[in-house]
């Protein structure tokens, strides 16, 4: 369980991070910050393999504060990590470890909702697509994009303060903040409106592309909360932008929809054709 310090008379949550990556920030010359980055990741990453190095009662607070209706206090035990170990980004992998049994759980669910041929193997094969490609090779390029865009575009400039920069490991962790209620919505709740949404009507249409078009907008909506918390960026409003392209998307296949059956794109029966058929 999280461990808990009385400061300033109130109780904060104390966590267990690694070293902050600054410019400029190491007491060991240029070269010190990227060694002490590179030191933490290797720690995260045997921490993986240590299941008593990791703290699942703390990642399922992480998943019920996720889901409530303010997402953003999350990030206030960022800046808690911040002052106590000078590191924006978590040291426990436990949420991406919870994350990647979610994908686990649910490739084996539709396979067998889909009556998916091919035994274990193909039920090991979607499960790996899931984690590889949907979580982490996506995590990776969302976390760099974003990443590259808040460090060259959006740092602000102040005198009398050490110059800071965003984390590459807490831009991975604000994936998979923002990956769960994407998960949640296009994973669990999708799955029990199944019969309903590959249903070729016009209005399975809209209920499947609006869930899809919610869950995009929850993803960078979160992703958005994350740089918002960090003291040294502005205009982070900027993430916000890929949730007007959904909502435009959105729209655009209500459209061509209503022009008949053949000009229809329907998230579900999509990721049906692509996965399980």
């Amino acid at each position: 369980m999280r461990a808990y310090q009385q400061v300033g008379g109130l109780g904060t949550q104390q966590f267990r991070t690694p070293t902050a990556y600054r410019r400029g920030s190491s007491s060991a010359g240029g070269g010190g910050g990227g060694l002490r980055a590179g030191s933490g990741l290797l720690e995260y990453l045997r921490r993986v393999v240590d299941p008593n190095q990791m703290d699942f009662d703390a990642a399922f607070e992480d998943i019920l504060m996720l889901c409530s209706s303010h997402p953003q206090r999350m990030y206030k035990m960022a800046s808690y990590r911040k002052h106590t170990k000078n590191h924006w980004a978590r040291d426990d992998p436990a949420l991406a470890v919870v994350q990647i049994a979610f994908l686990v759980a649910s490739s084996l669910a539709y396979a067998l909702a889909f009556h998916v041929r091919g035994g274990p193997v193909r039920y090991l094969l979607l499960a790996l697509r899931a984690i590889i490609f949907d979580w982490l090779l996506v995590g990776l390029v969302v976390a760099t994009a974003c990443r590259w865009v808040a460090n060259r575009y959006l740092l602000q400039q102040r005198s009398h303060s050490v110059e800071q920069e965003v984390e590459w490991r807490y831009a991975f962790d604000i994936h998979c903040n923002a990956f769960l209620p994407f998960f949640l919505l296009t994973s669990v709740l999708h799955y029990f409106f199944l019969p309903l949404l590959l249903h070729p009507s016009l209005m399975a249409l809209i209920a499947s592309n609006t869930l899809f078009a919610i869950a995009v907008s929850l993803y960078f909506y979160v992703t958005h909360l994350g740089y918002r918390a960090l003291p040294f960026l502005h205009r982070t409003e900027v993430f916000l932008y890929p949730s007007s392209l959904a909502v435009v998307l959105f729209f655009l296949f209500l459209v061509l929809g209503m022009l008949g059956e053949p000009y229809r794109f329907q998230a579900t029966r999509l990721m049906a054709q692509l996965y399980y058929r």
